[in-house]
């Protein structure tokens, strides 16, 4: 698939099943996010791959996170944060592991990561790998972020699953961009 390609036709694929990607398939992806644009060339972003077992010890992660903000969680709610890394056969947590002190703001070195994203986001597309880029809560809280091995000050920007897509994908209409553009206005 060329690139124009894969830009204009990209879906998030929420449900996904094995096989995930391979090394190969991984490695691919990984060269991908290396492109992204990156002011001073800082490289912020870090990955961590986990399928098998690992996803489960994720979900415990989520787990003693979800008893941090509510020690009165339901079982119910703890089962279904464990099982949360389970929808897809290989999950990316995509990290921006960043330097305050440096010249580049953060939020740009945080821009690169979520461009490294979408670079492997497009490049899992055209490999025909499913993909869903995930956040939600378990993306800022602390404690995920010291038990993945990073400190508070860096930003995970992507729960980033990856599989065999299956079932259907919401279709995106094929929309202008006409009314998202505007003027520069009248000083």
């Amino acid at each position: 698939m060329d690139a124009i390609t894969a830009l204009h036709t990209r879906l998030s694929t929420p449900r996904l099943t094995d096989p995930g990607p391979s090394q190969d398939d991984l490695a691919c992806l990984l060269r991908a996010a290396m492109r992204a644009p990156d002011h001073g060339i800082l490289r912020p972003w870090r990955f961590v791959i986990l399928e098998g077992d690992q996803r489960k010890l994720l979900g415990e992660i989520f787990a003693a996170a979800q008893l941090v903000d509510d020690p009165e969680s339901e079982p119910a709610v703890l089962d279904k944060v464990r099982s949360n890394p389970l929808r897809a056969p290989t999950v990316m947590v995509v990290v921006a592991e960043t330097d305050v002190g440096n010249r580049v703001p953060v939020v740009e070195q945080v821009m690169a990561v979520a461009a490294a994203t979408q670079n492997m986001m497009v490049a899992a597309h055209a490999m025909g790998i499913g993909a869903m880029w995930r956040t939600g809560r378990m993306a800022s809280h602390d404690l995920v972020k010291e038990r993945l091995g990073f400190a508070s000050k860096d930003e995970v920007v992507a729960y980033l699953y990856l599989g065999t897509p299956t079932g259907s994908c919401k279709a995106l209409p094929d929309e202008s961009y006409e009314p998202y553009l505007r003027e520069l206005p009248n000083a």
